[in-house]
């Protein structure tokens, strides 16, 4: 049997960004309570930081 690979949205991961960046959220807490892994959320903050900064994705654009 294999799993399913979840999608998200560009707009979700870029609010599960914003509680860590803006309100203060630990990645543990931000990963848990929206159902997520934790290295993804990192992923995601690091990549919303870079935009913000100027630095071109490699990916699609999440701002």
């Amino acid at each position: 049997m294999t799993k399913q690979r979840r999608t998200f949205s560009p707009e979700f991961k870029r609010e599960a960004a914003d509680l860590v960046i803006k309100q203060d959220y630990s990645f543990i807490e931000a990963s848990r309570s929206l159902g997520v892994g934790e290295s993804a959320l990192r992923r995601w903050v690091d990549q919303v930081q870079q935009e913000r900064t100027g630095v071109t994705p490699q990916s699609k654009a999440l701002t």
